[in-house]
């Protein structure tokens, strides 16, 4: 039994190595004639929809989630230093309301907190720092709504392109059984398979990635802004209310 489990293995070793020199040799050919574009359709195509399409789904809905977020986080970005500035301007001339109103008018999760802690200044200087931290707390969580999804769909992809690589593999033996004999025109299809929906879920998890590390700094260079604005904001009102 165990010879014929090494026996088994080697053959199968070897026409995996078989298929690979054939699908090198194809794939110059086509490389050849073709664009890169009608290869990799080419290559979509014969990974079999069953296991292809769940992938490029994930992926798809992935990179809708992260460029929704990039954006966002795009125009909540702005230049914290002139704002604050310009803050601190305005509430010297003009008094609280116009500074209020200067913020309402800002985009970005800075002058929201800035808003919020003025918002509470007639309370005292304690409810301005709880609400400047509170809603701190809340324009992180805002920032990262959708970072789940798209962690989702990077463990979910290499998952749904090993299932079918687990697939394509029972298919081969299940062929080599049927026709009792081991060649590379018997296990070729369900070789190609398993080969080509692990390809695709690595690629759809390595660009999800990518755009999640993105996202991430950006989101950390913005709570960074925000915790050093959210002190400037205590002291300009400390300083504004000795006056």
């Amino acid at each position: 039994m165990k010879k014929n489990f090494m026996f088994l293995a080697v053959a199968v070793l070897g026409t995996v190595n078989a298929f690979a020199q054939e699908a090198a040799v194809a794939a110059e050919t086509e490389l050849a004639g073709d664009t890169m574009h009608q290869v990799l359709m080419q290559k979509f195509l014969e990974g079999g929809w069953g296991w292809m399409l769940p992938v490029l789904v994930c992926l798809v809905i992935g990179l809708a989630v992260a460029i929704e977020r990039m954006l966002y986080l795009s125009f909540a970005n702005i230049n914290t230093k002139k704002f604050i500035e310009s803050f601190e301007k305005t509430l010297n001339e003009q008094g609280v309301e116009a500074a209020k109103e200067l913020c309402r008018n800002t985009k970005g999760p800075v002058a929201s907190i800035y808003y919020q802690g003025l918002d509470r200044y007639e309370q005292g200087m304690d409810a301005v720092e709880k609400a400047v931290v509170s809603y701190g707390s809340v324009q992180t969580g805002q920032m990262e709504s959708g970072l789940s999804w798209i962690g989702l769909f990077i463990a979910l992809s290499p998952m749904l392109g090993f299932m079918g690589t687990v697939v394509g593999m029972i298919e081969a033996f299940d062929q080599i059984q049927a026709a009792g004999d081991i060649s590379p025109t018997v296990v070729a299809g369900g070789i190609k398979v398993a080969l080509l929906t692990t390809l695709m879920g690595l690629i759809a998890a390595v660009i999800l990635q990518l755009f999640y590390n993105y996202i991430i700094s950006k989101i950390d260079n913005l709570v960074n802004a925000m915790e050093d604005a959210s002190i400037t904001l205590v002291d300009i009102l400390t300083a504004y209310n000795k006056k």
